[in-house]
């Protein structure tokens, strides 16, 4: 596994980490399941771990601290999030910072996490949502100001809206933000327009989240999938999404080169680029994680298989599906 900086806070991360939202979150999750898939994603390198409160009301977080207390001879990254007060995904250009972050919700819930994951310190607590309007609102300024004086955290983030990746920049720039995690994939290249520029002139880490676009870069999305009820991907994958995703995943598969997988091509299209710190796939089973974390192994691809990936930039637009 190789290892590349995380931005100004100078940790070594492992450049293919766990994304745990689909552990507590989705359907068909097994708790003795993913402790091994954990487990084994420890011992091939992977050292960066990405959780949340909102995923099974900390479910997911005290499974990563049984992680992390199961390999005390290995140093693990934790980084979490704080959910937002009024529980809107995304967060709304009408809301106001008091009704998302007020700073006892975003004390509060950083000691709610601090107790499932059992630590003393979290390495990094992003906020779940964001609304650049916030930036220069000093009351979230202050709170991160302290947790970190009082050793609670180490370094803070924004987890950006779905298809806005130049909504934090202004809040980059107030220098109290280290890392930011936002959807980057084949599909989703526009990070690369505005926000790449902005973290590489500060310093600030990039998390790539939802390489796989919610399972259409694994190319096993078909036109009749479905998903049990209450799962999160019923809502996602609404009949028009679900039929514009499978059409772009059969666009692409005569791109993926002989002897590569759709999700190989899609990680290391990732890979390619230095801007990235980790990205974070979501894996549920052992043989997705030896499958994923082999791509580190097989590093970028080459240029002229990224031109022609340039083609397949999606622009897409938050909706109401997109949650």
């Amino acid at each position: 596994m190789r290892l590349r900086a995380f931005g100004r806070v100078g940790w070594q991360v492992s450049e293919i980490g766990y994304g745990m939202w689909g552990l507590a979150g989705w359907t068909g999750s097994d708790d003795a399941e993913t402790m091994r898939s954990l487990d084994r994603a420890v011992d091939l390198g992977s050292n960066f771990f990405d959780t949340a409160w909102a995923y099974g009301d900390g479910h997911s977080e005290r499974l990563l601290g049984r992680l992390v207390r199961a390999h005390p001879d290995r140093r693990l990254y934790v980084a979490t999030k704080i959910p937002p007060k009024n529980q809107k995904w995304p967060a709304r250009p009408q809301d106001a910072l008091e009704e998302v972050f007020p700073p006892d919700h975003i004390r509060r819930y950083t000691e709610a996490s601090l107790q499932n994951l059992g630590l003393e310190c979290i390495d990094l607590i992003q906020f779940h949502v964001w609304q650049d309007g916030w930036a220069e609102d000093n009351r979230w300024q202050r709170e991160i100001e302290d947790l970190k004086r009082r050793g609670l955290v180490r370094s803070a983030g924004l987890s950006l809206n779905r298809w806005e990746p130049e909504n934090g920049i202004r809040t980059l720039r107030t220098g109290l933000i280290d890392a930011v995690q936002v959807i980057y994939n084949i599909f989703d290249q526009a990070p690369e327009d505005a926000l790449f520029p902005v973290c590489r002139e500060l310093d600030i880490a990039v998390i790539a989240r939802v390489p796989f676009d919610e399972g259409t870069l694994t190319g096993a999305l078909t036109a009749d999938s479905r998903w049990p009820e209450g799962d999160w991907r019923n809502t996602f994958f609404e009949p028009g999404n679900l039929k514009a995703s499978v059409e772009r995943a059969e666009a692409l598969r005569p791109v993926v080169p002989p002897g590569m997988t759709m999700p190989e091509l899609a990680l290391r299209f990732i890979l390619s680029n230095p801007d990235v710190s980790t990205v974070i796939p979501g894996m549920r089973k052992p043989r997705h994680v030896e499958a994923n974390l082999a791509a580190s192994d097989k590093g970028g691809l080459d240029a002229g298989l990224i031109a022609r990936l340039r083609s397949h930039r999606w622009d897409r637009k938050p909706a109401p599906w997109s949650d």
